[in-house]
């Protein structure tokens, strides 16, 4: 059976961010290194998430919900989510157990006024 995915707002992620269940990847290629990102993110770009897609599960081991985004949510975010609901069936695991695509994306967290951070470390420290 396919998993389903679920939609967020900012407002939504704002409460859970920092949350020990929750990572929020980022799925923006180049523009997030001069767009800034989420703090505490993760960073997969689109143009090479499939191949590194069990990356981010070990990555994210222990974690029950993933927060995809990319600048507006439109294509790359919910084109992530799929690929990665469509793998955890494959491969049948059952540890994430939520995943959300951030509404309006970064673009839309960034224009609410919420936290952006310009780091660049990788992986952000927040």
């Amino acid at each position: 059976m396919a998993r389903s995915i679920s939609y967020i707002n900012g407002s939504q992620l704002l409460a859970l961010n920092g949350s020990p269940n929750i990572s929020i990847v980022d799925v923006r290629d180049d523009e997030r290194s001069y767009d800034g990102h989420i703090a505490g993110s993760l960073h997969y770009a689109s143009g090479t998430f499939s191949d590194k897609i069990s990356n981010l599960v070990q990555e994210v081991k222990g974690k029950d919900t993933l927060v995809f985004h990319c600048s507006l949510s439109q294509v790359r975010g919910p084109t992530c989510a799929r690929r990665l609901a469509n793998y955890l069936t494959e491969v049948k695991n059952d540890e994430i157990k939520n995943i959300l695509v951030l509404e309006r994306g970064f673009n839309g967290w960034e224009a609410s006024g919420r936290p952006v951070c310009r780091c660049t470390s990788m992986p952000c420290k927040g």
